[in-house]
């Protein structure tokens, strides 16, 4: 399958000239996000002198990838050991259930079952082999094991489960995987944000332009025909699905970053074949067409519970191309995101090999979200990418090193679990506090 990446560049068409900066913040996070709210948070709590900004193009946070995706907050079965998506998923499931714990967030550790047939249990064999072999995250507590799982045998998978298929031989139990009310998650993030001092949020807000100037950052709120500019001192780029088109707007075209797009939809289910079901269910990961275990670009149609034991299925994974690359078919994928019944065929023949009892007329469109790759199909693992520039290497007549940019590029599945963590490895770890600070 051949899936064409998305090149497009913020402000290319020239619409939005300079202009010189009216204000000047020291921390500027653009995206409003998990993430992008996750880092804005931090950094008000540790640099409560200096002022942080967060611009959101939508009326509200997590409108995007954030609030579209199963709310599971994942153990860190499935990457790479020395991957930011294993590292930052132990990490940040720790201090997911913390904040959870300490802010009233709804949530519940359900447990999941990885669920295989005998031609793959090598497989989950392969998953709990590296989950005994993990080294503790730094601040990991001495007597807390850092990825419980076990190996069951189909029965005892069963026991758990009974509506599971006879042709499953056994499954992974990850007692550590659990739900997370999403929303709620967010709104606590928001809250920490308006109650700090120097901190602000600023909703309906998008960035059309950025000049390597400083970072010389236009924003426009509503319909307002023009913005303000204002000079960041660090620049957060936390947006999502737009975030390579920042950084392509400073490089050359033969130089910019691809972005890919996977539609994933949701179905929600009521009828026969689920009786008492209390875990979350993941098939194992088609991996046939990779050159490794970690070669798989979607975990599987599974089942999840929400906190009101609601059930659903998905995501599914259906490739969706730009028709251009042109800038102001940027929010093409919006097109996307309304749910039809046109994947439930394909998805209740996912579910059945290991639900044979689930009925396709009890299945109904739920929601469908978009997740952010760097690769496109066939592509194998690409882990989340971190990257620290500076506006300096972008003038030929630099004067210094400039400002600070951070970029947040895939930042998909495990994201959301993983949100906390990326921001104290962001915070920590990768912003520059010359002048601003001291660590």
């Amino acid at each position: 399958m051949s899936v064409r990446g998305f090149t497009a560049a913020l402000n290319s068409a020239g619409k939005y000239p300079y202009k010189p900066p009216e204000s000047v913040v020291d921390y500027l996070v653009v995206g409003g996000g998990v993430v992008g709210l996750a880092v804005a948070r931090l950094l008000a709590q540790r640099c409560a002198n200096k002022t942080t900004f967060l611009v959101e193009r939508h009326p509200r946070g997590g409108e995007e990838t954030s609030s579209r995706n199963s709310e599971v907050i994942h153990a860190g079965l499935y990457y790479p050991t020395s991957s930011y998506k294993t590292r930052l998923c132990l990490r940040g499931r720790q201090l997911m259930y913390a904040h959870c714990e300490a802010n009233g967030v709804p949530f519940r550790r359900a447990g999941k079952l990885v669920v295989a047939t005998a031609d793959q249990h090598l497989y989950i064999e392969s998953l709990h082999r590296k989950a005994q072999l993990l080294e503790p995250p730094p601040r990991w507590p001495a007597e807390e094991p850092v990825l419980p799982t076990e190996l069951i045998t189909g029965d005892q998978a069963r026991a758990l489960e009974p509506s599971l298929s006879q042709d499953i031989a056994g499954a992974l139990w990850s007692p550590m995987t659990g739900i997370v009310d999403s929303h709620s998650f967010i709104e606590s993030l928001e809250k920490d944000i308006i109650e700090s001092d120097g901190a602000e949020l600023a909703y309906s807000t998008r960035v059309p332009d950025l000049d390597e100037d400083g970072w010389v950052v236009q924003s426009v709120t509503g319909d307002t025909p023009e913005g303000d500019a204002v000079l960041a001192r660090v620049l957060i780029n936390a947006s999502g699905l737009a975030a390579p088109l920042t950084l392509n707007s400073l490089r050359p075209e033969s130089k910019r970053f691809p972005m890919y797009f996977a539609r994933g939809s949701y179905a929600s289910y009521r009828g026969p074949g689920i009786s008492g079901v209390s875990h979350l269910l993941y098939p194992c990961p088609d991996t046939t067409k990779g050159k490794d275990n970690h070669s798989f670009q979607s975990l599987g149609t599974h089942l999840t519970l929400d906190l009101q034991g609601k059930v659903r299925f998905g995501p599914d994974l259906d490739w969706i191309s730009p028709p251009t690359n042109d800038e102001s078919e940027s929010d093409f994928w919006t097109k996307y995101l309304v749910p039809d019944e046109s994947r439930l065929e394909m998805m209740h023949k996912a579910v059945t090999k290991y639900l044979p009892s689930v009925q396709l007329d009890g299945l109904q469109p739920d929601y469908v979200g978009i997740r952010p790759k760097l690769v496109g199909p066939g592509g194998g693992f690409k882990d989340f990418v971190f990257r620290s520039d500076y506006s300096g290497d972008f003038v030929t007549t630099k004067r210094s090193r400039g400002g600070q940019m951070v970029s947040l590029l895939g930042i998909e599945s495990p994201g959301l679990t993983a949100s906390l963590a990326i921001a104290e490895m962001v915070v920590d770890e990768m912003v520059l506090w010359d002048g601003l600070g001291s660590q």
